[in-house]
């Protein structure tokens, strides 16, 4: 069965800018389009896109996801995108418009997947380098496999206080960065 892809929609508001997220979930019916091997064929795809384009230094944005999974100890873990290397910052994903995409697969009979995503901004003026992640909304997305069933959980969105809870697990895996409390508009306000 093929899954119609379910979508979300989120607006936001940074640094004086107002903007919307289009989250996109989906069936991959077409491993090599991704980038996959056939084993990725079935699972789901998130793809999370930020309108309208960025146009300057005061947007820059990130991406930062923390996943659950049957692989690791139970709890939430930092999920990064590492392809040059181990990153030093949390994002998985940075920069103008920065757009998130995970397609999770896995040769596991059973496995849970339940990821929650942040879309974050750096706090502080353009050139302090303060090491600081914003985050400005959140929404959650995964899948449940049992055998050759996947059964999808639908994109939902996620309040400042989920966000609140992953604090902790990201001190942990990058305690050099701070992660300001609740969801901001602004890289200086409260």
């Amino acid at each position: 069965m093929r899954l119609s892809p379910r979508r979300l929609e989120l607006p936001y508001r940074w640094n004086g800018v107002g903007g919307e997220v289009r989250v996109e979930v989906g069936a991959n019916d077409d491993p090599a389009t991704y980038g996959c091997e056939e084993i990725a064929r079935g699972f789901p795809y998130c793809r999370a896109t930020i309108h309208p384009p960025a146009c300057g230094y005061g947007e820059m944005l990130g991406w930062i996801q923390v996943v659950d999974t049957d692989e690791d100890r139970p709890g939430f873990r930092v999920d990064l995108f590492e392809p040059l290397g181990e990153a030093g910052h949390p994002f998985g994903f940075f920069g103008f418009s920065p757009t998130l995409f995970d397609l999770p697969h896995t040769y596991l009979e059973d496995w849970n997947f339940h990821a929650h995503t942040f879309l974050c901004g750096l706090g502080g003026r353009l050139l302090e380098m303060r090491k600081e992640a914003r985050a400005i909304l959140g929404f959650s997305w995964g899948f449940s496999k049992r055998g050759s069933e996947i059964e999808y959980l639908e994109p939902a969105v996620l309040g400042p206080e989920a966000w609140d809870g992953h604090r902790e697990c990201l001190y942990g895996r990058f305690p050099r960065w701070s992660f300001a409390a609740g969801f901001h508009q602004d890289p200086l306000g409260p």
